[in-house]
């Protein structure tokens, strides 16, 4: 489960298991996950964040989508 990008108290990261879905990413926060489709990013789901918040991530997503998609590439495809 690699750790991709970390800001404040966020930790975006993939599972090494989710090789056959599209490009996505998970975010954590204490008890909080959420997962966000890449390209275009939009949420998928969210369990304990606000709705203010999934708004503030998905934009901070949108703003490092290249890079979030370049290390999905690196790490299932080499």
């Amino acid at each position: 489960m690699p750790t991709v990008y970390r800001t404040g108290p966020y930790r975006l990261f993939f599972y090494a298991g989710d090789r056959d879905e599209p490009p996505h990413v998970h975010v954590e926060r204490d008890n909080c996950e959420a997962k966000f489709w890449l390209d275009p990013v939009r949420i998928a789901r969210s369990h304990g964040f606000a709705a203010n918040e999934v708004n503030a991530l998905e934009k901070m997503i949108a703003g490092i989508e290249a890079a979030l998609l370049e290390s999905w590439n690196e790490f299932f495809h080499g």
